[in-house]
């Protein structure tokens, strides 16, 4: 395999894990709140991107054409108004099925199947709106193919790979910060404590479903910028990925969703490239998911709490 190659698949890999870190994002901060596993999330990812479907749709429809508005600005339009528009999904969800939940004392069981029921909702709301068929998500920018040095790539795919890093940066900040972001961390770090402190816990709890709600959609309108298709049920598989990146990497670790996005995004991409190396001809990409979950699955054998995880006592 030669280096133009080598960096080919390198991006690739950059790029799907940018799609699992930031959807592996929003499960390990609710986590690190609630204790909960938000199943359901995966399916926001898919709600995000249909809203970021019919903004585009509707954006460039104006005037009847697809120039009367500059590309730029309905890409933004675009994302903006579906992380705002799929946030208020996510604070739907936690208000109307998790509070009440949370504030009766439910066993953890009836949450996870909550959970579990609220994104089978999502997806079958789609499929009776809007069908079984695949939509096309529209061209919002120019797509453009550059060479250097052997190497193609496309300004789409260096977009999505620039703005998941600058968010993921910015996220990082926020949560260091800022008073919020203090709290979440807090709260994470000690649950008894914390709301004893005077700490409003639901505005907090609240706060963290918009801003994983966010970036699930942003992950779903680059994915569908990247790609073109979405489906009722596209949530399902990159969901569970996310979810397992974000347990590799630590759940409840901001930076372990993080990597683990990135780790599960470089595993499966090198898969599919060892199957173009003589002699391995018979590893095709079928098999990127299997060895993936396999190599993950090892590092939770060595390590169960995941890679930036960390062993904590709780008390009863």
């Amino acid at each position: 395999m030669g280096l133009d190659i080598f960096l080919q698949h390198f991006l690739n890999a950059l790029q799907w894990g940018s799609f699992y870190a930031l959807i592996a994002l929003g499960y390990t901060m609710v986590y690190g709140v609630l204790l909960l596993i938000n199943f359901a999330h995966g399916d926001i990812f898919m709600v995000g991107a249909y809203i970021g479907f019919f903004i585009a749709t509707f954006l460039l429809g104006i005037g009847g054409n697809s120039f009367a508005i500059p590309s730029w600005l309905i890409l933004t339009l675009t994302i903006l108004g579906s992380m705002v528009l799929t946030s208020g999904v996510g604070l739907t969800i936690e208000r109307v099925a998790y509070r009440p939940l949370r504030e009766r004392g439910a066993n953890r069981l009836y949450v996870v199947i909550t959970a579990l029921m609220i994104g089978l909702f999502l997806e079958y709301l789609n499929l009776s709106l809007l069908g079984a068929a695949d939509r096309g998500f529209p061209e919002l920018i120019q797509t453009d193919v550059y060479t250097v040095g052997g190497v193609s790539f496309t300004n789409v795919k260096l977009i999505v790979i620039g703005l998941s890093v600058i968010v993921m940066v910015a996220l990082e900040v926020f949560l260091r910060r800022t008073k919020i972001g203090m709290a979440m961390r807090a709260i994470s770090y000690d649950k008894v404590a914390v709301p004893l402190m005077g700490v409003p816990m639901n505005a907090i709890i609240a706060a963290t479903f918009v801003i994983g709600s966010s970036l699930a959609a942003l992950a779903g309108i680059m994915y569908g910028s990247a790609y073109h298709v979405l489906s009722f049920d596209m949530g399902i598989l990159i969901g569970w990925k996310a979810f397992i990146a974000a347990v590799v990497g630590g759940i409840g670790e901001v930076r372990g969703a993080m990597v683990g996005g990135f780790l599960l995004g470089f595993i499966e991409i090198f898969v599919v490239a060892l199957g173009q190396v003589p002699g391995f001809e018979w590893l095709s990409s079928t098999y990127r998911d299997l060895v993936a979950f396999t190599v993950l699955l090892v590092i939770l054998t060595v390590k169960p709490t995941g890679l930036f995880g960390v062993a904590r006592r709780q008390k009863v």
